[in-house]
């Protein structure tokens, strides 16, 4: 069975379709591997050069060293000789997805607001102070 990207190539109105940059996407995991793909952010191809995004600096010395078999290995899955070079770059890192907060956590933020919070203050001396402080400030 022939590979999507083979029989998309000889399609007449491919471009129409779908980009090299979707193709190029498409496929890798199946040139890199599905681990390495992992770490490796937005692909897109300038001219003849795959520009890949990755993690770190470690990463971008780890891939540049397999770059010539990424690139045989890309054109083998893609049957053609579109892509000549990869370039490897060290991404923006994301901020990190964020827990929702809980309605129950919520609820027991508001009771602890609710009351004085210098009593989270284990010393007695410094709970003195803390209040002593507060006081000054709100006078």
């Amino acid at each position: 069975m022939e590979r999507a990207a083979r029989l998309i190539r000889n399609a007449k109105y491919r471009h129409d379709l779908i980009a090299d940059d979707d193709i190029v996407r498409g496929i890798w995991p199946a040139v890199v591997g599905k681990p390495i793909a992992r770490h490796t952010g937005r692909l897109r191809v300038v001219r003849a050069t795959l520009v890949v995004e990755v993690e770190d600096a470690i990463w971008q010395r780890q891939l540049h060293a397999l770059g010539h078999q990424i690139v045989e290995r890309l054109q083998k899955l893609m049957g053609s000789a579109q892509i000549q070079d990869v370039e490897f770059r060290v991404g923006v890192p994301g901020r990190p997805p964020q827990r929702a907060q809980s309605s129950q956590s919520r609820a027991v933020l508001t009771d602890f607001q609710a009351g004085d919070e210098a009593d989270m203050i284990q010393d007695p001396v410094l709970k003195k102070v803390y209040r002593l402080s507060r006081k000054r400030l709100s006078a």
